[in-house]
């Protein structure tokens, strides 16, 4: 009489589930930290929206805008409006601009009202040398 075996063995499958315990287990911390990394690129690009708005007023004006901090986006002064930097994950709030005639910093702080904003206390500066510092993990 001929025997035949079908399936695997109970080793066979823990071998298995131990592989791929061990790839979730060094996967998903990496995946994280990639979803925060794309959210704060919509930061990123209002903010490069937000300098290209003030290269072109002082292209037109000699100088940058005065804009104290807590300014609301359309009392900027410039061709960006709120609506304009309403996104997913961060909203007009969630950006500040300082600025005097000769220097300009664009904050973009996360914690905002957006949904799956990302984690409060991150940020972005963009300065007029076009210096980019990102606090994000």
């Amino acid at each position: 009489m001929r025997n035949m075996r079908r399936g695997f063995t109970l080793v066979e499958l823990m071998v298995v589930v131990v592989i791929v315990g061990i790839l979730a287990a060094v996967s998903i911390p990496l995946f994280s930290g990639n979803i925060t990394a794309s959210k704060f690129s919509e930061g990123i690009a209002g903010a490069g929206s937000v300098r290209t708005a003030l290269r072109v007023y002082e292209a037109e004006h000699g100088s940058y805008p005065t804009v104290t901090t807590g300014t609301a986006v359309d009392a900027w002064g410039l061709c960006v409006s709120a609506s304009d930097l309403d996104g997913k994950y961060f909203n007009n709030a969630d950006y500040d601009l300082v600025s005097n005639a000769s220097a300009y910093t664009i904050t973009v702080s996360g914690g905002g009202t957006q949904s799956d904003a990302p984690p409060s206390g991150t940020s972005i500066i963009l300065d007029e040398d076009g210096d980019l510092t990102t606090d994000y993990n």
